[in-house]
């Protein structure tokens, strides 16, 4: 596979989708936190002193997919048309964070899915720090994309 990520001195670059179709794409990103049994407890039964964790931390990982190019130097600003984060734990010790985000343009949304669960993972642990240090983030991943010049892509095919 051939890259042009690099200009002619060999130094990165922006890459030039001037000439690329526009199609429908989407990609979908997960994260953990893990976290000790109260923790988890203490967000689903919304005892957290912050507020509410997992509104918080959706309006975060929305935010943060909208504003990936300015994170992300050679991310290009796309108009995103649909972000959805979704919740769900393991009732012990996990919380899981999916994202998935979608456009119609000439470039993947891989980054603004992954930056959201990033974002949100992050939004979890500002808010729960008090309660608990150790909370561990991770891994973050692609699950899945559709759109594009390269195909789909799932995690599990």
């Amino acid at each position: 596979m051939e890259f042009s990520h690099f200009n002619e001195q060999g130094r990165a670059r922006m890459v030039d989708v001037s000439d690329k179709e526009i199609t429908k794409r989407s990609a979908t990103a997960k994260s953990k936190v893990a976290m000790d049994p109260g923790t988890l407890e203490a967000i689903k039964a919304g005892r957290i002193s912050k507020g509410d964790v997992l509104a918080v931390a959706q309006v975060a990982g929305i935010m943060a997919a909208k504003q990936t190019s300015g994170w992300i130097p050679m991310c290009h600003p796309l108009p995103l048309t649909g972000i959805d984060i979704a919740f769900s734990d393991n009732s012990k010790d996990e919380l899981y964070i999916e994202a998935t985000v979608k456009t119609t343009g000439k470039t993947g949304v891989e980054m603004e899915a992954l930056t959201a669960v990033s974002a949100a993972a992050l939004t979890v642990y500002d808010m729960c720090k008090a309660l608990q240090k150790d909370m561990i983030i991770g891994p973050t991943m692609l699950v899945a994309k559709s759109g594009g010049k390269n195909g789909d892509y799932a995690l599990d095919a």
